[in-house]
């Protein structure tokens, strides 16, 4: 079985980018736009991770994760993509349950190394 990986981002240059880059290291993938749309879409995909930019519409990323976490997806791996990389936006990323923070721009084979190392080969 493939795992799976949602990406959230509103910029569409960043979602094609992570789209192609996720999709040729073996993952299957699904898009949402916006913090609404995340949160369906978590529901309906059953994602593996969570690839969640911060800055959206509707929903910021730290709104999504916290409900996402308040709503019993303890498992579901959660990787915070943002510009914002004070320490100050890392620490509230992590205190709302993100199991990583990755800084924009991001280097996209260290990107898959950190997708790769946080779901289970065995999937």
């Amino acid at each position: 079985m493939t795992h799976r990986v949602l990406i959230v981002d509103d910029e569409p240059n960043i979602v094609i980018s992570l789209e192609f880059i996720m999709r040729n290291s073996g993952f299957e993938t699904a898009v949402a736009r916006n913090g609404d749309e995340a949160l369906e879409e978590v529901e309906r995909f059953r994602p593996d991770l969570v690839l969640l930019d911060t800055m959206m519409p509707r929903r910021d990323g730290y709104e999504v994760c916290q409900t996402l976490r308040g709503a019993g997806w303890i498992d579901l791996k959660i990787v915070m993509l943002t510009a914002k990389g004070r320490d100050t936006e890392v620490a509230k990323g992590l205190a709302v349950g993100a199991d990583s923070y990755v800084t924009k721009p991001f280097s996209t084979r260290e990107l898959v190394k950190l997708v790769t190392s946080m779901l289970p080969e065995d999937a």
